[in-house]
């Protein structure tokens, strides 16, 4: 399934109220790892030092084991996690519109931060969509594309049955890599709906 094939669907609702909810909430970030409180929304797994959940429950974690993932433990991130890190926003022409849309969301490394995994580490990172559409790019690659992962477009949450309820994205506008390339080849590598990142050792 290429990226061009999915069908983009309008939704400015749904996972509002959970977005809310962590902007609501002005606690300190801490630096020990802790459970998610609210639903997870993101799950990160693999060659990752900082772990708040056990293994893969293949009763509870159903679509992560139709999906083969498979874990001993991981990092669970829920809306108000992914709302306490530095944001940055970036516009590109999207391929639905051909329009410029603001994203807003988190730096992918300061997400991947969160699980003990640096900047610069010798890792493959494989992001997957809750459609199951999956794509493998190096940490040297999402660091040189400032890839972030985006929670809301044009000051909107991303809803799940939209683009949500997050996506891994990049400027492709501004990238030498894509900005000469037709807008509807230019995000293969931008799987939205993004809900888990596997760390792989290189």
């Amino acid at each position: 399934m290429t990226m061009n094939k999915r069908n983009f669907v309008t939704a400015s609702v749904g996972l509002a109220s959970l977005w809310s909810a962590a902007g609501s909430s002005h606690a300190a970030p801490s630096t020990k790892p802790t459970a998610s409180q609210g639903p997870t929304l993101l799950t990160l797994s693999g060659a990752i030092t900082r772990s708040n959940r056990g293994a893969l429950d293949p009763t509870i974690d159903q679509m992560m084991g139709k999906h083969g993932i498979q874990f001993a433990n991981a990092h669970a991130l829920d809306a108000a996690a992914l709302q306490r890190m530095a944001a940055v926003t970036i516009q590109p022409t999207l391929e639905y519109d051909s329009k410029k849309h603001a994203l807003k969301g988190p730096l992918l490394t300061t997400v991947l931060a969160a699980a003990g995994v640096t900047a610069g580490s010798a890792v493959q990172l494989v992001l997957r969509a809750v459609d199951g559409y999956n794509v493998t790019i190096s940490m040297a690659d999402a660091q040189a594309y400032r890839m972030i992962v985006a929670t809301h477009i044009d000051g909107q949450p991303m809803a799940l049955g939209g683009l949500g309820p997050q996506w891994a994205v990049y400027d492709a506008d501004m990238l030498p890599a894509f900005k000469d390339k037709p807008v509807k080849e230019r995000f293969g590598l931008c799987p939205w709906g993004l809900y888990h990142i596997e760390v792989k050792k290189a």
